[in-house]
């Protein structure tokens, strides 16, 4: 089973990249299963027509000890094994420790066993890079990190932050950062720009994607670019991100082995 996590600051496109990611994946034949990181729940919702799926925090509050992997964990597009972990009321409660809450669920429910995942991807707001939202790259989930980001300075600082944490944690044998997927916002020199900053982060560009408007208009019929349009040449793009990370996974694989 390889594990995934791809963090980024809110609002550049990170569950809008998973989920095409996760789409690519499953059509290349592989099962999939993607985890929603963030109090907003809506990392899943192109996989789901657009649709919101009940969280791990709300069907633990509503059905507690009676909770089943049916309750929370929903078949989306290509087969794509969808789970929002949720969080509590804005204001009320601590976020990152929902995240917690729901990971230590699907791990007494034994979740991984019965699905039986080739990737797991989890999708984690990377604003901060604490507690709960630190569980992907520190609790032994994921194995694997990618940033998104773009060429906006504020992406870039979260991208640095997140990249220092995972340093941090990589010390103790945790994740390693893989790479940052540039989700472009047409900027003047942007390549170059991240370029630049990713000598100080100190990882490569694993991926250029391309602002395009065909990402707004398959979310606006509620799901990825393979669903809802069927001459996307964005199609291309995300299947290229989907063949590097597998064979970046592979080639450790092989290494391990002779090892």
């Amino acid at each position: 089973m390889r594990k995934i996590a791809i963090y980024g600051k809110g609002g550049i496109g990170k569950s809008t990249t998973t989920s095409n990611l996760s789409a690519a994946l499953a059509l290349k034949g592989y099962r999939v299963m993607q985890i929603g990181c963030d109090p907003k729940a809506d990392s899943t919702k192109n996989l789901m027509k657009g649709k919101r799926i009940p969280t791990v925090l709300e069907q633990i509050k509503l059905k507690g000890d009676a909770l089943t992997l049916d309750d929370i964990v929903f078949k989306g597009f290509a087969g794509v094994l969808c789970v929002e972990s949720g969080g509590p009321t804005p204001g009320v409660g601590c976020a990152g420790r929902g995240i917690i809450s729901a990971f230590e669920k699907l791990a007494e429910l034994r979740a991984f066993e019965t699905y039986r995942p080739d990737v797991v991807i989890y999708d984690v707001l990377g604003d901060v890079v604490c507690g709960g939202f630190a569980m992907p790259i520190r609790g032994g989930y994921a194995r694997d990190v990618y940033v998104v980001s773009s060429g906006e300075m504020m992406s870039l600082y979260a991208a640095n932050n997140i990249a220092a944490a995972i340093k941090n944690f990589g010390k103790r044998g945790y994740a390693q950062l893989r790479g940052l997927i540039l989700n472009a916002k047409n900027l003047p020199n942007e390549v170059e720009t991240v370029e630049e900053a990713l000598k100080e982060i100190g990882t490569t560009i694993t991926q250029y994607i391309p602002r395009s408007a065909e990402i707004q208009e398959a979310e606006n019929q509620g799901g990825t670019v393979f669903e809802t349009l069927s001459e996307s040449k964005m199609q291309a793009i995300y299947n290229e991100l989907a063949d590097k990370i597998m064979s970046a996974e592979l080639n450790d694989y092989m290494k391990e082995k002779v090892s």
